[in-house]
């Protein structure tokens, strides 16, 4: 079985393997921090999530936002 991801590619400044993924398992909160430019994100986690989950999350959010942003500056 082919071992999942834990550095990723920082969503605002595109580095390469600038973001890492932590897991908070005693207070149940996974964050993700680029090192380049030091976004972060973070979300509750559970016994089963996974780096690769953390960084999904925030990848999922921008398209959220960047979507929302869209709607509204459409709509007007």
């Amino acid at each position: 079985m082919d071992k999942l991801d834990t550095v990723f590619s920082c969503p605002f400044c595109s580095h390469g393997t600038s973001v890492e993924c932590r897991i908070d398992m005693k207070n149940l909160i996974g964050e993700a921090n680029c090192r380049i430019c030091q976004e972060s994100f973070s979300t509750t986690v559970t016994a089963l999530t996974e780096p690769i989950d953390i960084y999904s999350e925030w990848i999922d959010e921008c398209e959220r936002v960047n979507n929302y942003e869209e709607d509204v500056s459409y709509r007007n």
